[in-house]
């Protein structure tokens, strides 16, 4: 069953939007906060705070197997929860919905096994150099065990990785690729619809990181043709402690259990045992018995603002940052692809990202600087680090004024 989705609200408020946010109220080293790391990890609007807090004030215990009245509810609340994640995904059955911890385990638990259950020797994956880590490692741990090739394909000048650039390496030991929807460095937005086609016609399958843009733009993996698509809840404006893996159904059925213990079990014997059926399969142990309803409040939040009027206003964001920094003397954009979320990295001439942020933290605004799990990346584009800003629905022009006029306090403090 699909649920049906909340027809969103009326104008984009950003301003009434902001004191859905109890955290941007409170001042930062005396300063207004002007938060600007939303790609590390969101604020949290009162709705999904209220959401958690309620499980655990009136409904919370274990879920699946007592034969109580709380144990009854919070069950009712978790797979609801999943239910809406299914709706939200556009995923065909429920049961195709795994709770993880976040976007890095619902990788590892592919790599962990799909790759070790179906993938051989000589074996390819093709990953790009946009990659996070989460997105790097757990392939070079798979390619120590068991030998697979791994092939990346190039990033240009622009921060983009040309579409001809990925299908290009692929032959015929390909059969797994795995791409970043949305870069978390420069925001370049990968044409995922694409290189999945192309990746079927191969013979191969696709897995999407997809942490950086459930967050921005609507996501079908119906329509996407997608067999492997993971998230965060964090990076979505609700609870750390959770993430998803969409898998399609035959995929995650073949595949063996992540985990041993509670929960994923049909029957143990000291001989062996036998795995329970989808979802459950693939979640073992106690749950995040709150952080998942608080999760659905969060796409309930995001759904009812309406995810293409968040990208709207967060393309205006990005457009009005990128005309203003880029008027600062010394400054370098890196990342310029024409299809961009609202991420921007930045260098200085004068002064290292670390010290960018700490005088920017001393105005009250905060972003990332280092090399954002992404070390790759920086070497291509020849930098230990990079300053990052990231905007999130509830950023306006006033922070991205803020954060302008906090670089140029740097350029003062530091330029010759």
């Amino acid at each position: 069953m699909i649920i049906a989705k909340a027809e969103p609200r009326g104008v984009f408020d950003v301003e009434q939007i902001r004191t859905d946010f109890p955290i941007l109220g409170r001042p930062v080293r005396g300063r207004p906060l002007v938060y600007l790391d939303s790609t590390a990890s969101a604020q949290k609007p009162q709705s999904v705070i209220d959401a958690e807090s309620r499980i655990y004030a009136t409904e919370y215990a274990n879920i699946h197997r007592g034969l109580y009245y709380l144990s009854e509810r919070a069950t009712e609340r978790y797979e609801a929860a999943r239910r809406t994640v299914q709706g939200f995904l556009n995923a065909k059955h429920s049961h195709e919905v795994i709770f993880t911890r976040n976007t890095t385990e619902s990788i590892n638990l592919v790599a962990a096994t799909y790759g070790r259950r179906l993938l051989q020797p000589g074996d390819e994956i093709v990953i790009t150099g946009l990659e996070h880590h989460s997105n790097i490692v757990p392939w070079q741990l798979l390619r120590e065990e068991r030998g697979v090739v791994i092939k990346v394909a190039p990033v240009n000048d622009d921060g983009d990785v040309p579409l001809d650039a990925i299908t290009g390496l692929f032959t015929a030991r390909t059969k797994l690729v795995a791409v970043a929807h949305i870069s978390n460095v420069l925001g370049t937005i990968l044409p995922v619809a694409e290189i999945i086609q192309a990746a079927h016609a191969a013979g191969a399958r696709v897995l999407i990181d997809g942490a950086q843009a459930v967050m921005h733009l609507p996501v079908d993996v119906q329509a996407l043709d997608a067999d492997f698509y993971a998230f965060s809840g964090h990076k979505l404006y609700g609870p750390t402690g959770v993430g998803v893996l969409y898998g399609k159904e035959e995929l995650l059925n073949a595949m063996p259990p992540y985990q041993g213990g509670g929960d994923m079990i049909r029957t143990v014997t000291f001989e062996k045992s036998s795995w329970a059926p989808l979802p459950q399969k693939f979640e073992a142990g106690t749950p995040a018995i709150a952080q998942v309803p608080a999760l659905a409040a969060a796409i309930d939040y995001v759904t009812a603002l309406g995810l293409d009027r968040i990208a709207r206003h967060e393309n205006d964001l990005l457009a009005y940052a990128t005309e203003q920094l880029t008027a600062v003397p010394g400054l370098r954009v890196i990342g310029t692809a024409p299809h961009k979320a609202a991420v921007i990295s930045f260098s200085l001439d004068c002064a290292h990202p670390h010290d960018i942020a700490q005088v920017l933290d001393n105005a009250g605004v905060a972003i990332r600087a280092g090399h954002h799990c992404a070390q790759p990346l920086m070497e291509r584009f020849g930098v230990p680090a990079t300053a990052r800003a990231s905007f999130g629905l509830y950023n306006n022009r006033a922070d991205v004024d803020a954060l302008v006029a906090a670089v140029r306090k740097v350029q003062e403090l530091f330029g010759q």
